[in-house]
């Protein structure tokens, strides 16, 4: 799913020599995410006026703040200075790294619009005076279509400052540039907020570039910010209490270790800080470097190694021993976003319960379980779980051995996951020449499609009777004088059912017909009587609970893995009501969190102290008596 960034650089960095943040910002856009780029004008102001020799004009405020005066003369000095020094420098820097770039003050053909502020109190010569001319104001409305329609068209769309006056369109109205790019943020729907300045993002110490602040929730104290930075934290706690996005502010290299990211919660300084967090950060299948470039440098924890794979994963590792206990669980989520919202009871948003409350959990037993020397708990945050293509799981399976798997997928506090279904993920095309819907022998594509899906299903029940059907993608068009109809069908297969059924399954329907396999992956189902159950019942059985195994019509990562890993012992373990996957109703409960977590506690503990007993067992064995 393609992400949309809304990023504001300040002048100063935009017009330096550095385009470190240009090159960031190509990097973003090509992975197939859309940027809406928000570029201040202060610097370029100052170049212009210099050009232009006039002298910048400032109203003294009564509470002793200084604010550019902008009469309409003032204000067509100000758009000129962005029309011709920001916005030719911007365009020029952006196609320079191959970027197809659209640039224009935001205020042109009403694009975006405000509202004039009220008059000012000032002092003018040392007297009070009201001031009514100045053409200043605050965001009203954008153009959304029109925004979205050059997103689709251009790799980078840019504004600018001055924005158009709602009431009286022939004025242009000074903005803020941090407070535009929040506003256009939340109009937009954006995922993520970035605002790239000179600094390492908010410094605690102005002097030094090292102190920087990594997290600000909505209950911290904020009277050490200064200046200009005043107007961005203003800016990024509109965006955090009104949009969708993870908001941050950044140095100009754009890096995570760099930066201050913002949060629309109080301070945690418990178990459900993480959970609240990675579940703030957007994270859909394909776009999640965002997240796990955040958990690879804000996690951390003694004795634990943080990397991210090849395939993008997030991998965790503690202790160095030879018997690796694995929890894999996956970062990414299936599209759609709405607003994170928690209280003291639970926390709600995409992912919640598929599957950040497993990984949460995950990361928790880093800290929390104490792994013997013969021993390695290695956490891992798989990418592209919710797409067909698992190229996180796929990687994990040939890269990351272990010698038994929790795979994080909820299935409530007292249940464990033994299995789940297979996937054969089929892709159906029909190309039919068109007629008439009023011909008597006329079949439609879509009633062919019917007729086929039908077909297929008797095909497929002689190989698994109690298999699942889906149709989960359907489109039809037409091409010249053919109807086309393209749908993907899914059918979940048992476990204990051999993909070698392919080599049965006749998926040859007519000419008109084709047929592609997108995805064969086979069901499979763990046995009861392994260590790795047998210590998730002892740990239940501590906490008086009664162990209820699942077997799922779902696939998970663990089918990936269990293509190759076929005498590993794997499960599925995790808080959660799976009904919730994937709808707009997810939520998870703190209180279900924990008690999950302190059974996962246990369940590792027992693995672990088993592993103790087999190594004693070993070497008692290969002593020698005389």
């Amino acid at each position: 799913m393609t992400q949309l960034y809304v990023i504001k650089v300040g002048s100063s960095t935009a017009l330096s020599s550095n385009h470190t943040v240009f090159e960031q910002i190509r990097k973003i856009s090509d992975k197939g995410n859309q940027v809406l780029l928000i570029i201040g004008g202060a610097t370029g102001i100052v170049e212009y006026y210099e050009q232009i020799q006039r002298k910048e004009s400032y109203l003294e405020l009564s509470n002793g703040v200084q604010a550019r005066y902008c009469n309409r003369e003032e204000m067509n000095h100000i758009y000129n200075a962005y029309d011709q020094v920001m916005i030719p420098s911007i365009k020029n820097n952006l196609q320079h790294l191959g970027l197809k770039t659209y640039v224009q003050c935001a205020g042109d053909q009403g694009v975006v619009t405000g509202k004039q502020g009220p008059p000012l109190r000032a002092r003018v010569n040392g007297k009070k005076r009201i001031v009514r001319d100045s053409l200043y104001g605050s965001y009203f409305d954008c153009e959304t279509q029109l925004i979205h329609s050059l997103l689709n068209d251009f790799h980078v769309v840019c504004f600018t400052p001055p924005i158009k006056d709602s009431e009286n369109p022939s004025n242009y109205l000074n903005i803020d540039a941090d407070m535009l790019a929040a506003h256009l943020s939340v109009h937009m729907k954006a995922h993520h907020l970035r605002f790239v300045t000179g600094t390492n993002g908010l410094l605690k110490d102005i002097d030094k570039p090292s102190s920087t602040i990594k997290n600000i929730y909505s209950n911290d104290s904020l009277e050490f910010v200064k200046g200009r930075m005043k107007q961005k934290v203003r800016a990024a706690q509109l965006a955090i209490k009104d949009g969708i996005s993870d908001v941050c502010i950044m140095g100009p290299s754009m890096e995570p270790q760099k930066s201050t990211w913002f949060w629309n919660m109080d301070g945690y300084n418990n178990n459900y800080d993480i959970i609240n967090k990675i579940v703030r950060i957007p994270s859909v299948s394909r776009n999640e470097e965002e997240l796990t470039n955040y958990l690879l440098h804000n996690i951390q924890f003694p004795g634990v190694k943080n990397s991210i794979d090849p395939a993008g994963n997030i991998v965790f590792e503690k202790g160095a021993g030879e018997q690796t206990l694995l929890l894999l669980g996956h970062v990414d989520t299936v599209p759609y976003l709405w607003k994170v919202t928690n209280d003291e009871k639970m926390i709600t948003g995409r992912g919640a319960v598929d599957a950040k409350g497993c990984f949460a959990n995950f990361i928790q037993m880093l800290r929390d379980v104490e792994v013997p020397k013969n021993g390695k708990l290695k956490v891992i945050g798989a990418v592209e779980e919710e797409v067909s293509s698992s190229a996180g799981a796929y990687y994990v399976r040939d890269h990351h051995p272990a010698d038994a798997v929790i795979i994080g997928e909820p299935s409530g506090e007292h249940n464990l996951t033994l299995g789940y279904h297979g996937l054969l993920k089929l892709g159906v095309t029909i190309q039919k020449s068109q007629k008439h819907s009023a011909s008597r022998d006329n079949v439609s594509v879509a009633d062919l499609y019917y007729s086929i899906k039908k077909d297929l299903e008797e095909r497929v029940k002689a190989v698994d009777s109690n298999h699942v059907v889906t149709t989960t993608r359907i489109n039809q068009h037409k091409r010249e004088n053919i109807d086309v109809l393209e749908a993907i069908l899914n059918f979940r297969i048992s476990p204990g059912i051999n993909v070698d059924y392919l080599k049965k399954l006749n998926l040859k329907i007519s000419e008109e017909v084709t047929i592609n396999v997108l995805r064969a992956t086979p069901g499979y189902m763990n046995k009861r009587n392994c260590p790795l159950v047998k210590s998730f019942a002892k740990s239940m059985a501590s906490e008086k609970v009664k162990i209820k195994y699942l077997k799922k019509t779902g696939t998970s990562d663990m089918n990936t893995l269990a293509t190759k890993w076929v005498n590993t012992p794997m499960v599925a373990y995790g808080p959660g009501d799976s009904h919730l996957d994937h709808t707009n109703e997810e939520f998870q409960i703190y209180e279900d969190l924990d008690r999950s977590r302190t059974i996962l506690k246990g369940a590792i503990d027992q693995w672990f102290s088993h592993l103790s007993e087999v190594e004693t067992v070993d070497h008692q064995s290969k002593v020698t008596h005389y």
